[in-house]
């Protein structure tokens, strides 16, 4: 969903079908190494997944949701990625990914207190390049199919500033810019509200009529 805590992070890579979804991670001797969490439809969610994304999420935001949450977002990116697949939307632009590595890795004091952060959460750079690409693959197809059915009055705008801005800047201490100055932005804000607001009804419709089973420790749904 920068984005509006709207942040879904994609790991389907949404030009493969949605059965790739499963991807195993190599056995090592005399350890489990990984677990079905939740079935999908025809697909699996591993265990594995939900640490790539609980790391990749340290990585980006400093923090990390609960497992419960990160179980939740993962199917909710399926419903995304299956639907995007479907219909053939198309892939960021390299330069538009090595713009967002770019991004994060500046966030660091040099490149290798980065890879150090990368060491120490499990992570490679290859994977949050991976993340970081579908993460813009999926922030942009949500945007193609509910942005023009967002519809924000100048009324809207006018509330906003009055009873959203102007109050938080009051508590700041900050000067009050003049809403011809702000308006753009107050629209652009508002319809990433109704974006949001869209994509979640849209998700929870969809699932309920999904067959989705979540998986115990022992195997059991």
């Amino acid at each position: 969903m920068r984005r509006a805590k709207f942040i879904f992070v994609l790991f389907l890579a949404a030009t493969q079908a949605p059965r790739a979804f499963t991807h195993l991670l190599p056995p090592q001797p005399q350890r489990v190494v990984d677990r079905i969490v939740a079935r999908v439809e025809d697909d699996i969610i591993l265990q594995s997944q939900m640490r790539e994304l609980g790391a990749f999420q340290q990585m980006v935001e400093g923090h990390a949701e609960t497992d419960d949450k990160l179980l939740k977002e993962l199917i909710e990116q399926w419903v995304v990625a299956t639907e995007a697949t479907a219909s053939h939307f198309p892939q960021p632009a390299q330069f538009e990914v090595d713009r967002e590595m770019a991004r994060l890795v500046s966030q660091f004091a040099n490149v290798e207190k980065y890879q150090a952060r990368l060491s120490e959460l499990g992570i490679s750079d290859n994977q949050v390049r991976q993340l970081l690409t579908l993460q813009i693959y999926d922030e942009r197809y949500v945007d193609y199919k509910f942005r023009p059915s967002v519809q924000v009055q100048s009324a809207d705008m006018e509330t906003y500033y009055k009873m959203e801005l102007l109050p938080e800047l009051a508590k700041k201490n900050q000067p009050a810019p003049a809403f011809a100055s702000v308006e753009e932005q107050i629209r652009e804000l508002l319809i990433q509200r109704g974006i949001s607001a869209m994509t979640l009804k849209w998700l929870d419709d969809t699932k309920s009529r999904l067959k989705i089973e979540i998986e115990t420790p022992n195997g059991n749904p």
